[in-house]
């Protein structure tokens, strides 16, 4: 059996006694009950964005990722287009919502927002999970008083029927999926037709002309991280909420003092590479806005959460390890992208002494999603350094900072 509760625990943020009574218990009874051995890793990410903006955000994400189109599924109210590494890292599901006036929870769930609004289809909805046996997972979360769609509401909101989700966190607003697949089969989305949409093979393909035509092709790996923003006064049971419905277990936490934050980590029991199953990041500030005024702390983290909701901030890609024409491959994939007009928020940071370098793309003009670089020298198995987190968040607040609302 898998021992949720048998990993070392890294970082120095200290969390409270409720966290430190209950996630030990949480683990053991996840092990007991068989839901840690029926849970896998990430199959998916789903990503909605505003109609007409995915043929543009699918070349953006074929020059900066290792991503390529697949097929679109074709459904009442969206497309809803595959994105495809191989069968060992996780699909993206691009939606696209077909009619702008088109309302469901996931838009109500960005009106609550002022810069969130503005955008009321995109956001980053969850990952799909992979399971042995979907139904019971589903019937045992259940009995532990998780909230999932009926099948009716998955037809009404033009989701794929052989996954079953759970309702939005109140924590962070995301789902959870499950689906069942075979060790030896393929990925099956039923959902819609399937369809190759010429628009997007040409933009796709534009992409990978690009990022062929730069030499970068074979420097970018797959997904590293996910990383997600919450409410200082939802971090320990956002932890808690996604360990309970995965296969997780808490990596740790550090404390980002120059930043008023924490960054919070959990990674896949079975130890597989994230490039597999990506770790969950979870990123919040140390004390809520409400008595920042008092102490005068930054705040890069709650005001984005304020202004956009609890939701996905970045997805970080791995690079690989290395160095082309004196530069370290983080460095030239950077500069190359740079040329073709991506902005990027800041230098890259940290170095090969240090473990590591990093670096945070500007937002998505298409998703509102930053693409985080991280390329690790050696042995180095960590997900940042003290210092390149402080700046990293801080460059971001600042991006952040200019879309305000009131």
């Amino acid at each position: 059996m898998l021992q949720s509760t048998s990993h070392p625990r890294q970082g120095d943020k200290q969390n409270s006694a409720f966290f430190e009574t209950y996630l030990p218990r949480l683990l053991a009874e996840r092990d007991r009950s068989g839901l840690t051995e029926m849970i896998g890793g990430i199959e998916a990410l789903m990503i909605t964005v505003e109609p007409g903006n995915s043929v543009e955000y699918i070349a953006e994400l074929a020059l900066m990722t290792p991503y390529h189109y697949l097929v679109t599924l074709d459904s009442a109210r969206h497309l809803t287009h595959v994105l495809r590494i191989d069968m060992n890292s996780p699909d993206i599901l691009l939606r696209e919502v077909k009619d702008a006036s088109y309302s469901d929870i996931f838009r109500h769930l960005n009106d609550l927002y002022p810069v969130g609004a503005r955008r009321p289809h995109s956001r980053y909805l969850g990952e799909i999970l992979r399971t042995t046996n979907r139904h019971e997972v589903v019937a045992l979360q259940q009995q532990r008083e998780f909230r999932f769609f009926p099948v009716g509401q998955l037809a009404e909101l033009d989701l794929p029927l052989n996954v079953s989700f759970s309702k939005p966190s109140p924590y962070t607003q995301n789902m959870v999926g499950y689906m069942e697949r075979p060790s030896d089969g393929i990925r099956v989305y039923q959902h819609g037709e399937c369809v190759i949409l010429p628009t997007v093979q040409a933009a796709y393909e534009r992409g990978k002309e690009m990022q062929e035509r730069l030499g970068i092709a074979d420097m970018i790996l797959p997904i590293d991280h996910l990383a997600t923003r919450v409410y200082s006064q939802n971090r320990e049971a956002a932890l808690l909420e996604y360990l309970a419905l995965s296969s997780y277990y808490y990596w740790g936490s550090y404390d980002i003092k120059d930043q008023n934050s924490s960054t919070n980590v959990t990674k896949n029991v079975r130890l597989q590479p994230e490039s597999t199953s990506p770790a969950k990041v979870f990123t919040a500030n140390n004390q809520p806005y409400c008595v920042n005024h008092l102490d005068l702390l930054p705040s890069p983290t709650e005001t984005f959460v304020r202004n956009y909701g609890p939701r996905l901030h970045h997805i970080a890609l791995a690079v690989k390890d290395g160095q082309r024409n004196g530069k370290e491959h983080i460095d030239f994939v950077v500069d190359a992208i740079t040329a073709q007009g991506k902005g990027f928020l800041l230098d890259t940071i940290g170095s090969r002494e240090e473990g590591l370098k990093q670096i945070f793309s500007s937002a998505s003009d298409f998703s509102s999603l930053i693409i985080e670089y991280v390329q690790r020298f050696g042995d180095f198995e960590g997900f940042f350094t003290r210092d390149n987190v402080a700046q990293l968040t801080f460059a971001a607040g600042l991006q952040e900072g200019m879309g305000q609302g009131s």
